[in-house]
């Protein structure tokens, strides 16, 4: 399977910035990418911050990995948190 690599950044409700990839199936339309985004923003405590295209880019397509697969399969996309977490 190939997935799409959607590199996002955020500022935090305290300022900083959060930067994590949402990756999803290959042809997802972009709008779900967001809401996947929003949801894991809810997670971390960060509902309400601004998340379009501005702040999450299209980045890559790439093959799936292993770690990735679980995630994808039972939500439909997995996070890889890189900074700011």
């Amino acid at each position: 399977m190939q997935v799409a690599v959607f590199d996002t950044y955020v500022k935090k409700k305290d300022g900083n910035i959060m930067h994590f990839d949402i990756i999803v199936p290959a042809g997802t339309d972009e709008s779900e990418v967001y809401k996947f985004g929003e949801i894991y923003l809810r997670k971390k405590n960060q509902d309400g911050q601004k998340l379009s295209s501005k702040e999450c880019q299209f980045c890559h397509v790439e093959s799936l990995r292993t770690d990735m697969e679980t995630d994808i399969e039972r939500n439909g996309y997995h996070i890889l948190e890189m900074r700011g977490c």
